[in-house]
């Protein structure tokens, strides 16, 4: 299982209907919702951080089931990190669906010819950015599901969260039972490793040269894009419906000041959520039971970590506004900086550039990401200046909104 590089990813399609960003309120879009771009902000970290490991060291993290956690950085990212921030990003992509739906019904727009556009273009750049730059991409997954998410726009919100819940559950229940069969098991299961040989491979073809890294990528990204699919596609769904209940009951707009609710979503996603990654982090190295009882854990308490960090960000925004001020010009134009992200860690890892992929420590990774970071914020701010949107989601709005508006 890959984590988005996310978002990216989910970001790719909200460009004009969430959050303000920028200076304040002051440059955005009427009908944005701050806390949201905020949030998408602030998770383009998370899911930076997830995926860097992936391009730092190829061979070892391409050629396994995901990367071990064999040091105190890893083991990290892992707990806290790994899986729990494509579900932020799915969340909004269900919550600004219902935004979307509200635009076009106001322009008198066709909600289904508008969604339809949208989710082409975003299937056309997931598979652009797969093969060229990261082959974790989520954005063709999320216009498979944006498709399935048009057909259950229907739904009420009581009935969205039953059946997003529902998945969960099913999904929890499915992975126990697997690690209760492995139990029954003659002998456990060890866990997957990676070919020296085939790791060398990987990580000459990923450093060697830009066609050697294209080559790389064409052999890894289809069976990639298949497992994000089928490892990532149900909880993604669960997702996008507990967003589109959350959309339809106006749940973000003024969140900040529903106080009440935040603490007890901290108390309840810390308390369960952190033991949950620990566990997670910890099994995931050791294969059979316990790396799929892990799993079943995780599914659930990865959702409960990633709604504290959602109500801790809303928190510290309502105390220090300028954490969101600064946060929103990225998630105002998330799918930008989603793509943008992976190519300048391909450019810093790969043989598009310096080819340092095999060559840092985890700890200087986690430099490298850092610096991307900030130069992400600070680049979407200085845009957001003089633009609306950043040029990615120009683009996706021109193509949703059809050629008789820009």
């Amino acid at each position: 299982m890959t984590q988005p590089s996310t978002p990216s990813a989910a970001a790719a399609g909200r460009g004009h209907e969430n959050a303000p960003a920028g200076r304040g309120h002051e440059n955005a879009p009427p009908g944005r919702v701050h806390e949201v771009d905020a949030v998408r902000g602030f998770a383009l970290a998370g899911i930076l951080v997830a995926n860097i490991g992936f391009l730092a060291d190829p061979g070892y993290a391409l050629t396994g089931v995901m990367p071990i956690p064999d040091g105190p950085v890893a083991y990290t990212i892992v707990a806290l990190v790994l899986t729990k921030f494509y579900v932020i990003f799915s969340f909004l992509f269900g919550y600004s669906f219902t935004l979307q739906m509200r635009a076009a019904e106001r322009a008198g727009a066709s909600v289904r010819a508008r969604t339809l556009r949208r989710c082409l273009g975003l299937f056309l750049i997931g598979v652009a950015h797969g093969f060229l730059l990261w082959v974790g991409d989520i954005l063709t997954l999320y216009a498979l599901l944006g498709v399935a998410l048009l057909a259950l726009r229907g739904l009420r919100p009581r009935t969205a969260v039953i059946t997003g819940a529902a998945i969960i559950g099913t999904l929890t229940l499915v992975m126990a039972a697997l690690a209760a069969l492995s139990a029954l098991g003659p002998s456990p299961a060890p866990a997957a490793t990676a070919d020296p040989a085939e790791a060398a491979r990987v990580l000459a073809l990923a450093t060697g040269g830009p066609l050697d890294f294209l080559r790389m990528q064409a052999g890894l990204y289809p069976p990639m894009a298949l497992m994000v699919w089928v490892f990532q596609g149900p909880t993604a769904l669960a997702m996008f419906l507990f967003g589109l209940a959350a959309g339809k009951s106006r749940l973000l707009e003024g969140l900040g000041a529903r106080t009440r609710l935040l603490r007890r979503v901290q108390w309840i996603g810390f308390g369960a959520g952190l033991p949950g990654g620990v566990l997670y982090a910890w099994s995931t190295p050791r294969g059979g039971v316990a790396e799929v009882a892990g799993l079943a854990v995780n599914t659930v308490t990865s959702l409960l970590l990633a709604a504290a960090y959602v109500a801790t960000l809303v928190r510290v925004i309502g105390r220090f506004p300028a954490v969101g001020r600064a946060l929103a010009p990225a998630g105002r134009m998330a799918a930008s900086n989603y793509l943008g992200q992976s190519l300048l860690v391909a450019l810093v890892f790969t043989g598009y550039g310096l080819a340092l992929g095999g060559r840092l420590a985890p700890i200087a990774v986690m430099g490298v990401a850092a610096a991307i970071y900030a130069v992400l914020l600070t680049l979407s701010a200085w845009w957001l200046r003089s633009h609306r949107q950043g040029p990615v989601e120009y683009g996706l709005r021109r193509l949703t909104n059809g050629p008789a508006r820009s």
